[in-house]
């Protein structure tokens, strides 16, 4: 069966990898009636066929990128402390955490060593089988073990012990790999400290999201060092594009899509980036499912570095 909606409202579901799609049958069907409410639940590697009255640069570069899997670099992350851990999983477009582990361990004594023992090991035992459950080890370009004090470095022991008595050449070929980092606690806010760190960055540096975070902390520094190089408001970044000084422009996907019911709005932001780039500035869309595009919206969703200082009145029209 064939069925065919006019889509109205999207949700996804990162936990399943599965789209939700609500909308009214536009097409005669005998199943079901021509204008009635209907869900669809779309899995991963189930086809279909979207179709638009008009398709943007912005829409055809981002599906481009979406639909290419060489032009997608995903990253595993586990944060955690001693009972707590967050295993994620980062794409180009979203960080998704995949589970979350809370499991009691017995404090650490002389007396109850061996109750700490099986504590701590039943706790890398679950974090290793949810990280067997969420990675795939083989097309992942790094794997991110970050904690506070030695549970890192205890958890990377703990899985390739085992990797070795169950012979798991997956995981075993996937040891260099695997990054060991420091960080304040295994809440999912450290994710963040241990992205921006300079040995994740080197790592990193030919994905799409390290790229933002590089140039949102470039913004920043440019913004406290001249701060009439480095703008950031709708008006303002209009303005800097008018005259041609955008060096690189940061704008958030959330202004593509909150505002997608806005046709003429969204053709000014998709006008916006074409002449950034027609003069030779480069374009990073940020993800809000990212820390570096929340970072952003708080910005009003766009900003800009300049190639020239300018002074800029936003009362000019």
């Amino acid at each position: 069966m064939t069925l065919t909606l006019s889509v109205k409202k999207i949700d996804f579901d990162p936990q399943v990898s599965q789209l939700h799609i609500n909308g009214t049958v536009s097409e005669e069907n005998k199943h079901v009636k021509i204008g009635s409410y209907h869900t669809l639940d779309l899995e991963l590697h189930r086809n279909f066929t979207l179709t638009k009255q008009e398709w943007d640069s912005i829409s055809l570069e981002r599906l481009d990128k979406a639909c290419n899997p060489t032009k997608r670099a995903e990253i595993g992350a586990v944060v955690l402390q001693e009972g707590l851990a967050n295993v994620c999983l980062i794409t180009d477009y979203m960080t998704s955490l995949q589970q979350r582990i809370e499991i009691h361990i017995p404090r650490k004594r002389k007396e109850n060593v061996t109750d700490y023992q099986k504590g701590i090991n039943k706790f890398y035992e679950t974090v290793m089988q949810a990280m067997l459950r969420s990675f795939d080890f083989k097309n992942l370009k790094v794997i991110l073990i970050a904690s506070s004090g030695f549970v890192g470095e205890g958890l990377i022991k703990y899985i390739f012990n085992e990797a070795i008595k169950v012979d798991n050449k997956e995981l075993l070929q996937s040891r260099p790999k695997f990054l060991q980092l420091h960080c304040s606690s295994g809440h999912m806010h450290s994710l963040n400290e241990v992205l921006n760190s300079p040995s994740v960055s080197a790592k990193l540096i030919d994905t799409k999201f390290a790229q933002e975070t590089m140039a949102l902390n470039r913004f920043y520094k440019t913004l406290h060092n001249n701060e009439t190089k480095a703008w950031y408001g709708i008006k303002e970044v209009f303005l800097a594009a008018e005259r041609g000084a955008i060096e690189t422009l940061l704008i958030s996907d959330m202004l593509f899509r909150n505002r997608s019911n806005d046709v003429n709005e969204r053709r000014r932001y998709v006008k916006l980036v074409e002449t950034v780039k027609q003069n030779g500035g480069k374009v990073l869309i940020f993800s809000s499912l990212h820390e570096s595009g929340h970072q952003l919206n708080q910005l009003s969703g766009i900003a800009a570095i300049l190639t020239f200082p300018i002074n800029i009145d936003v009362n000019d029209e």
